[in-house]
């Protein structure tokens, strides 16, 4: 079955999950959540992800409903009911073919209509088990184009970037313009004209062979795959500087590349219409993603051995 959606602990086709209309998560983006795919069918990194999930649910002051345990066994009981046959896809990344993704989001829950958090009754926890949608196969090997965006709409950023909440409506506008100019992501730009991260993905720089990144003083989400990388440059002898990276010494780097749970590691080909280095895919981005294919290939045989 190509997807499934596990409500409070019921698991349903999509068709039938239900979700009151006065929930906050619908009224208010009161509400926090995760994403984690699969290797081999198998949940990568859940448990620094449901650490972030509880870290996010703190900030915030919502009371998580389960522990970690009880969390952790819901998203794999949901993924392995939600294995199945899915649409090929011929534009696909081998490794992504036939791996699922695991969405999961806890609201405050439901009650009367009313910014006060204490309207809300028991929190309400949802959990999506859906095909994975990566980037393609092209992507990888040609790299992506980014657009900087400081201000999306006339919006300004707003909430707390150290708490992953479903407030998005900055992001969502981000992106539109980002498609507008026909690139793949948008870069987000703080008042000084830094780039601060993509609208669902961090960002890296690539100056002499050192790797960049901004710091999460930034004002940035500590992405769970943007710790992996850090970790792989160290096992790799690879210098890392986490400091403010000015839009224009990104467009001068030699090169770059996004991290998220979907993309892995991902080149960046252009920034704002303007190539970076040679306009293809660094040496280093693809060592640093052979050596984190390499970690995920691990899992994977675990799986199936």
């Amino acid at each position: 079955m190509p997807a499934l959606v596990n409500v409070n602990g019921t698991i349903v086709p999509p068709g039938e999950a239900r979700v009151s209309v006065f929930d906050r998560g619908f009224l208010y983006g009161d509400s926090v959540y995760e994403v984690v795919r699969t290797y081999g069918l198998a949940p990568f990194e859940l448990a620094p992800h449901l650490r972030r999930l509880a870290a996010s649910a703190a900030r915030i002051e919502l009371a998580l409903p389960w522990e970690a345990a009880r969390m952790a066994a819901e998203v794999e009981r949901t993924l392995e009911a939600s294995r199945g046959i899915d649409p090929p896809d011929p534009e696909a990344a081998p490794w992504n073919v036939g791996e699922r993704v695991a969405r999961v989001v806890v609201t405050r829950g439901s009650g009367d209509l009313g910014l006060d958090p204490d309207l809300a009754a028991d929190p309400t926890v949802v959990i999506f088990a859906l095909p994975l949608r990566a980037p393609s196969l092209r992507a990888y090997r040609e790299g992506v184009a980014v657009w900087p965006v400081g201000r999306a709409g006339g919006l300004q950023r707003g909430g707390d970037p150290a708490a992953k909440t479903g407030e998005h409506l900055f992001q969502v506008l981000a992106v539109k313009e980002a498609r507008i100019h026909g690139a793949q992501e948008a870069l987000l730009l703080d008042g000084a004209g830094n780039v601060t991260e993509g609208a669902s993905s961090n960002l890296f720089a690539v100056r002499a062979g050192e790797v960049v990144t901004p710091p999460l003083a930034a004002g940035i989400l500590e992405g769970v795959t943007r710790g992996l990388v850090l970790e792989l440059c160290r096992e790799l002898g690879v210098t890392v500087r986490e400091e403010p990276i000015p839009l224009g010494g990104l467009a001068g780097a030699a090169e770059a590349f996004l991290t998220s749970t979907a993309r892995e590691i991902l080149p960046v080909a252009r920034v704002g219409g303007k190539d970076v280095g040679d306009g293809r895919p660094g040496e280093l981005t693809l060592r640093l993603h052979a050596a984190f294919r390499r970690r995920a290939d691990e899992l994977a045989k675990k799986r199936r051995s």
